[in-house]
């Protein structure tokens, strides 16, 4: 399948493309639009797939000091709350990937007491698949995937040195090598495809100041609520106000308090997140894509595969077909 002209796009919906390649089969008025006006699905905490299930691994730092000792202290019956509420995508990053998702939420850290400088990603403990495997796994994914690009968020770094820094970055700039993009005012899909670049890496440290090629942390709108309406209505407050500049996220992911877990105690974060799924989504349909006062850029949720997530966050670029949008 080629790109499609405009005329073709009236006969077929872009939530029908095929999600590999979706950017790929973009109709060519969309090639020039900046990315950051461009409504493109993201992944939150997108590598808590493999979370360690060894009973010798601790929960992470950032945990707070009561679940830390209880979890030391009565591991077996914690446990596995901290699993159900802890893991935010079931989908390898591959998977991810190929299903649509262009975005991805990193956070890094270092294990506490590793002799090694092995860098794992975390949430609530850490996972047993290494930050360098995940960035080879997505590199060996862009191989086969010429035209498609992905934006890349490493964030909440936890236990690394300057040295550890330094190392993560040279492992970035080592995978991906040319097709990282630098620093650049205008970013469109044109543009990417003529550079050969494929990957926009933003970095949520003032080391990126020194570095061409990593990008500042990108703004991630995250509402802190369990609730869909409630996070609706948060999202809803804030586009009142006008959307940053730039690449920015909308977080539809939803969040748990020890109230909410203590009153659903047979529940896990999936299925808090799939119920509200279709009011979620019921919102997502109704936004847009671009600069002007209120629109989205990249739209981030949680179990992302296993619902229309994707493809209703790709369709919203159809906003963008009509003459007069093209080119803002």
């Amino acid at each position: 399948m080629s790109s499609m002209t405009l005329s073709e796009v009236t006969q077929m919906s872009l939530k029908d493309l095929p999600m590999d390649n979706w950017m790929t089969h973009l109709p060519d008025v969309l090639w020039d639009i900046p990315l950051s006006n461009l409504s493109i699905p993201g992944s939150h905490n997108a590598i808590t797939y493999c979370l360690d299930k060894n009973d010798h691994s601790p929960v992470d730092l950032t945990q707070p000091d009561m679940l830390q000792k209880l979890d030391k202290y009565m591991k077996p019956l914690i446990r596995p709350f901290v699993y159900k509420w802890a893991i935010t995508q079931e989908s390898t990053v591959r998977e991810q990937l190929e299903c649509g998702v262009r975005y991805c939420d990193l956070r890094i850290a270092h294990r506490p007491n590793d002799s090694s400088s092995d860098l794992y990603f975390y949430h609530g403990v850490y996972t047993t698949i290494t930050v360098e495997t995940v960035l080879k796994e997505i590199r060996a994914w862009l191989d086969v995937h010429p035209k498609e690009i992905v934006i890349l968020s490493f964030s909440h770094f936890l236990g690394l040195s300057q040295d550890l820094h330094a190392l993560l970055i040279s492992t970035i700039k080592s995978v991906f090598s040319a097709r990282l993009c630098p620093k650049m005012e205008l970013v469109t899909l044109r543009n990417l495809w003529t550079l050969g670049y494929q990957v926009i890496v933003s970095y949520e440290h003032n080391v990126a100041n020194c570095h061409r090629d990593l990008w500042v942390h990108i703004p991630y709108w995250w509402a802190n609520k369990c609730k869909a309406d409630e996070l609706i209505e948060e999202f809803e407050h804030r586009k009142q106000h006008g959307r940053p500049g730039g690449f920015f996220v909308t977080g539809i992911n939803l969040t748990e308090d020890l109230k909410y877990i203590c009153s659903h105690p047979t529940e896990s974060l999936k299925d808090m997140v799939m119920s509200t799924y279709p009011t979620l989504l019921g919102w997502v349909r109704k936004q847009k894509p671009g600069a002007n006062t209120g629109s989205l850029n990249i739209i981030a949720g949680d179990f992302v595969t296993e619902s229309q997530f994707i493809p209703t966050v790709i369709a919203l670029n159809e906003n963008l077909l009509s003459g007069n949008t093209r080119r803002r």
